[in-house]
């Protein structure tokens, strides 16, 4: 699925989706993480992972 199409069914726009995905991102919205998982038919430890502080905090979206 592009980034484009995925940013139109999880309503924000491709740039804020890029930005997740490049991980330049410190926090997401639940209900962006929501709509992610719901779209993508997956979990958020799918799309997230816990990183010490210091870290980027986001790791795998998309």
């Amino acid at each position: 699925m592009s980034l484009n199409k995925l940013s139109v069914i999880v309503g924000i726009t491709p740039a804020n989706l890029s930005i997740l995905k490049n991980e330049k991102r410190k926090a997401i919205h639940f209900a962006t993480l929501d709509a992610l998982c719901k779209t993508l038919d997956c979990q958020p430890g799918d799309l997230i992972e816990y990183v010490e502080e210091g870290g980027s905090g986001l790791g795998g979206v998309g």
